[in-house]
């Protein structure tokens, strides 16, 4: 490993059937709780009944903030903060999926800022960390859904309709950071399994932005060919059987190991497919893991000559490709294929064009896109429109 680096992580997590039992422990120092969460599955599955009762038998006042979409808007954001501000809480618990836990984190850096002063302007535009002398609540969550590892970092990302931006912000402030998770894997089987899916691709997306990166003999890229076996494993059990716990469990680990900055440890990294990625979704509202998938292989394909090494060892160590009678380049989109192979496999989207993009979109989406320098090749515009017209494409 050649990369300087330290690292802390002080999320604090609580696996298992029974991790909810937790949670009254965990929220002992806190008296006014502002309960995130979505449109209402966590009712229908029951999941809300139990959140609260263990609030409520705790003797917490609860702040109900629902509505929390799967793109959260900085029209809702500026509605959260007002709710934290006019109750006052002093904590912030997320149920359930990457979006109510990124939405957690924009409120809580949100709710000290002075009249005047915009959540957008502030940490999704200038991309200010909160001050010192400001209040950052503490967040937790009940996770629901695998794949975004929002649960044991510090990024959030914000949906500007108005501007066609969808912008993240991974803060340095360690006050962003959640003070615990509990993660049920049983709690993931409220899912649809199109939401499921587009779950698992984040996850191996938010390995492979990591791993594409640097040349040197790195331990990191090790432990992150280990988690996108394990991950294609499980996904490949759970999509035949949604309910089975180990796949289930396996891939929710997984997920949060992925993006807690572990597997970033000594690399410059990449994101470039997250930029592409979040731009179309800023242009389509569609759902942020399918926006990966149908990107990505594009964008592999393209950088590919340019850090061939890696892309070979992609293709042996985690694709067990035949490496005999094969060419360097041959190994390296053998990978890619493999890996192509499996999303469809297991039912990602291929192409913008099933998330509602078409020609006319193409230079809104380009504009939306954020250029990235950690990887193998820094795209220049025209490149990026070529990976978008490549995924339009596609079948």
């Amino acid at each position: 490993m050649l990369g300087n680096f330290a690292y802390h992580n002080p999320t604090k997590l609580i696996f298992g059937k029974d991790a909810l039992a937790s949670l009254a422990a965990e929220l002992a120092p806190y008296s006014t709780i502002q309960l995130v969460y979505g449109s209402g599955s966590i009712r229908r599955f029951g999941i809300y009944n139990q959140v609260v009762e263990a609030l409520r038998a705790a003797g917490k006042t609860i702040v109900e903030d629902s509505g929390v979409m799967p793109n959260p808007t900085i029209e809702k954001l500026r509605e959260g903060a007002q709710i934290a501000r006019d109750n006052d809480v002093d904590f912030i618990l997320a149920v359930g999926g990457g979006s109510c836990v990124d939405y957690a984190k924009a409120v809580a850096v949100s709710k000290d800022l002075t009249a005047g002063e915009d959540p957008w302007d502030v940490y999704f535009d200038r991309f200010e960390e909160p001050a010192a002398d400001r209040e950052v609540v503490p967040v937790g969550s009940v996770l629901t859904m695998m794949g975004t590892g929002s649960e044991m970092n510090r990024g959030s990302v914000i949906t500007n309709r108005e501007l066609g931006r969808k912008i993240g912000h991974v803060f340095t402030d360690e006050r962003v950071s959640p003070r615990f998770a509990v993660l049920n894997p049983e709690f993931t089987y409220t899912v649809p399994r199109y939401q499921m899916v587009a779950g698992i691709f984040d996850i191996m997306n938010h390995i492979t932005e990591q791993y594409f990166s640097n040349t040197d003999d790195n331990t990191s890229d090790y432990l992150a060919e280990g988690l996108m076996r394990s991950l294609v494993t499980a996904s490949r059990t759970a999509v035949a059987n949604p309910t089975d716990y180990e796949a289930r469990s396996n891939i929710m680990w997984t997920a949060t190991w992925a993006l807690n900055t572990l597997v970033g440890c000594g690399k410059t990294q990449d994101w470039e497919v997250h930029m592409i990625g979040q731009a179309v979704g800023a242009v389509t509202d569609a759902t942020h893991g399918m926006t990966l998938s149908a990107v990505a292989l594009p964008y592999y394909r393209l950088i590919m000559p340019y850090g061939l090494e890696k892309f070979v060892r992609f293709a042996t160590n985690v694709w067990g490709i035949d490496t005999a009678g094969k060419t360097n380049e041959e190994l390296a989109a053998a990978g890619l294929n493999a890996m192509e192979n499996w999303m469809r496999e297991i039912g990602c989207v291929m192409s913008i064009r099933e998330l509602g993009a078409d020609e006319s979109s193409l230079d809104a989406i380009a504009d939306a896109t954020l250029t990235m320098t950690g990887g193998y090749r820094t795209l220049t515009r025209a490149e990026v429109l070529d990976v978008l017209r490549k995924s339009l494409a596609a079948k």
